[in-house]
C-alpha cells in the first residue's frame, strides 16, 4: 500500500482520526473488558502513583486501580467524553506526538493499540520518545517510571485475519458500523482504518532508537507488547 501517495497528516485524519470520531460509541461499546497483560501491569503499580493513558479510547484502563491516578488523552473527542465518565479520572483531547504533559514527571503510562495507526517508521518512534519522555528518570535508589505499549502483531497466522510472515505490514482494515449505531439507520457503513503491523522484534528496535531501555517484552492476544523505560 502505497502511503507515500498521500500526505502522511492527511492519510491518518481519514484513515485513523475521522474513522474513530465516526466509529466512536459503537467502538466503546465493544471496548470493555481489560486485557491480562495490561490488567496486572495497572494493578501492581504503588499507591499514589500517577500515570498517563496515551490513546485512551473509551477508558477502559481507568478504573482497573483505585489507587493510582490517570490522566488520559485520546485524539477523538467523543472518545474521550466517554473516558471523563471513569472519575475521579481525567481525559483531555491531544494528540499522541504531541502531548500537553510536563516532561519526567508520571510514574507510569500505557498505550495500548495506538501507535500502529501512525503511517511512518519516524512518527511511530517518534511517538515512543514522546512517552519515554514524559516518564520520571531512573535514579540511584529509583528504576524509574515504566510505559508499557502494545501494537497489533504481523504474525496472526492463527487468528480470524490470517496474516503472517510476509504479508503486507501496512494495511486497510474495515470497521463496519451496523444500522444501530449509524446516522443512516437503513444502512451499514464499512470505514477503513489504517495499521503497521508490526514483525517480532520490531517494537523492541523502534523502543531502543527512541532511548529506551526495555523492562519486559512478550507476544499477547495478536499483539506485540513492551514495557520501557528511560536509559540509566
Amino acid at each position: 500500500m502505497a502511503i507515500q501517495a498521500m500526505d502522511q497528516l492527511e492519510y491518518e485524519s481519514k484513515h485513523v482520526h475521522q474513522v474513530y470520531e465516526e466509529i466512536a460509541t459503537h467502538f466503546s461499546a465493544t471496548r470493555y473488558k481489560p486485557w491480562p497483560v495490561v490488567d496486572e501491569f495497572l494493578r501492581r503499580l504503588p499507591t499514589g502513583a500517577v500515570g498517563l493513558d496515551v490513546g485512551c479510547g473509551n477508558g477502559k484502563y481507568l478504573p482497573v486501580n483505585r489507587d493510582v491516578f490517570i490522566v488520559a488523552s485520546d485524539r477523538s473527542k467523543t472518545l474521550v467524553d466517554i473516558a471523563s465518565q471513569h472519575q475521579p479520572h481525567s481525559a483531555v483531547v491531544a494528540d499522541t506526538l504531541y502531548l500537553p504533559h510536563p516532561n519526567s514527571k508520571f510514574d507510569f503510562a500505557i498505550s495500548i493499540a495506538v501507535i500502529h495507526h501512525l503511517s511512518t517508521r519516524d512518527r511511530r518512534i517518534e511517538a515512543l520518545k514522546v512517552i519515554l519522555q514524559t516518564l520520571t528518570p531512573a535514579s540511584q535508589n529509583d528504576d524509574g517510571g515504566q510505559a508499557l505499549i502494545f501494537v497489533w502483531a504481523l504474525e496472526q497466522k492463527n487468528s480470524r485475519r490470517g496474516w503472517d510472515t510476509g504479508h503486507d505490514q501496512d494495511v486497510l482494515v474495515p470497521w463496519v458500523l451496523k444500522p444501530d449505531h449509524n446516522a443512516r439507520p437503513n444502512s451499514a457503513t464499512t470505514y477503513h482504518r489504517y495499521y503497521h503491523l508490526y514483525h517480532e522484534g520490531e517494537l523492541e528496535e523502534d523502543a531502543k532508537t527512541a532511548g529506551a531501555r526495555i523492562v519486559q517484552s512478550g507476544f499477547d492476544r495478536d499483539n506485540w507488547w513492551i514495557i520501557m523505560a528511560r536509559q540509566r
